[in-house]
């Protein structure tokens, strides 16, 4: 999920469409990206029979505790990282990821994820391995700069790498608006109406601390292989290169034989494609949704099909995900 910090929580974003995609629901369905567990809970009571709920976050995990017991029996909770679903589930009827950060983390100060809230500069979704803080306060300016920019798409991001590293000679960087006043000081102040002037390369950083889009790569190859045939995969992304990453997928594994009617039967296709691509054109909010939750407003959805053909594995290169060279 992704929101900003006066969102909305526990909306479920884009559900409205997913479900008339979807129609029907039953078997066994992944929840990749539980988080406060609205997507979970709204495709159990549409009729799943099971749910994965998958979060590699222990905070969605001592959140579920409140609602899992309304579903005994039903419900698979697993600590994980959603890239990994192929190691513990199989023969799933669907997939559904919602990409991103949550409301529930950007509101926690101590997460480190909210540029409008003073906190320790982490944002490890996993809460392991090196924190953002790390990055701003040992990474080369070529590499912080790298990370805003690709990761980020700040085009101020030299100027702002220059400006952390000269910075930090005088005092590590410990807080999240430590950083954010460093940002401000090399951008015009932001109008009305724009986003925060630190918002890029917040996101930048989240990424890179995550590997989300190594995650996004990783994880359509494991839902690929972790759904049974005529099963479908769901993914909701919020920003246009996860949704480009995603539709590259689609473009890649799709069958470009035939147009795919939604409400055509269910039954699997033979081709030589993993997946019959159900959203030609991804879906966007409609004006009720945006009306009651402004944070949907870039949010899109794309659905696949998946078919009788064999998996097969996707270069990084070929989904155009931004690529940058790991440190030695």
């Amino acid at each position: 999920m992704s929101a900003g910090p006066d969102s909305a929580p526990h909306i479920p974003v884009l559900l409205g469409a997913i479900l008339r995609q979807v129609g029907e629901v039953q078997g066994t369905w992944l929840d990749g990206t539980m988080g406060a567990g609205g997507y979970s809970r709204a495709f159990l009571e549409a009729g799943a029979t099971h749910l994965v709920c998958v979060d590699q976050d222990p905070l969605a995990h001592d959140m579920a505790l409140d609602w899992v017991g309304d579903y005994a029996g039903r419900v698979t909770l697993v600590e994980a990282n959603f890239q990994d679903m192929d190691q513990f589930a199989s023969d799933l009827d669907g997939v559904v990821l919602d990409l991103g950060v949550s409301s529930m983390q950007l509101d926690q100060a101590d997460r480190g994820f909210s540029f409008m809230r003073d906190g320790p500069l982490d944002m490890r979704m996993s809460q392991d391995g090196p924190s953002a803080a790390d990055i701003v306060n040992t990474y080369s300016e070529t590499e912080i700069a790298d990370i805003l920019y690709n990761y980020g798409e700040e085009r101020q991001s030299r100027r702002i790498a220059r400006k952390i590293v000269e910075v930090r000679k005088g005092q590590p960087f410990e807080t999240t608006l430590q950083l954010v006043e460093v940002i401000e000081s090399c951008l015009p102040r932001s109008k009305p109406g724009q986003a925060h002037p630190a918002t890029r390369s917040f996101q930048g950083l989240r990424i890179a601390v995550n590997d989300e889009y190594g995650a996004l790569w990783r994880g359509l190859m494991a839902a690929e292989r972790a759904l049974k045939p005529g099963g479908l995969l769901v993914v909701v992304t919020f920003h246009s290169i996860e949704d480009r990453m995603v539709k590259r997928f689609f473009q890649a594994h799709g069958d470009k034989k035939t147009r795919v009617n939604r409400y055509a039967s269910e039954a699997p296709v033979e081709t030589d494609a993993p997946f019959q691509v159900l959203t030609r054109k991804a879906i966007g909010p409609d004006a009720k949704e945006l009306a009651r939750n402004p944070r949907a407003r870039s949010a899109k959805l794309r659905v696949g099909r998946r078919t009788t053909a064999p998996a097969r594995d996707i270069e990084a290169s070929d989904l155009s995900m931004p690529m940058i060279e790991n440190r030695s």
